[in-house]
């Protein structure tokens, strides 16, 4: 799913703080930006920033772990509690 992220980080050190725009987290994680917008309202997806109360940002490193908290390794697997 995060293909290449120490090359990333070898060539940019703050490649998981660097805020991402709404479209550019959606691409990182694979899913649309409605379901993000969609999480934002509901509770369970990635932390977020919100800027100047319009503006949503997201951090890699915030998708990352939202994404980690999501891994099941059977189909009755409950996970962990959403960060």
């Amino acid at each position: 799913m995060f293909q290449h992220i120490s090359e990333n980080l070898a060539r940019d050190p703050d490649y998981l703080d660097r805020l991402l725009t709404e479209s550019e987290a959606s691409t990182f994680i694979g899913f649309s930006v409605r379901a993000l917008q969609g999480w934002r309202v509901s509770g369970g997806g990635p932390h977020y920033v919100k800027i100047g109360g319009k503006a949503v940002r997201y951090r890699r490193r915030d998708l990352i772990a939202w994404a980690e908290t999501n891994l099941r390794r059977t189909t009755s697997d409950q996970g962990s509690e959403h960060v």
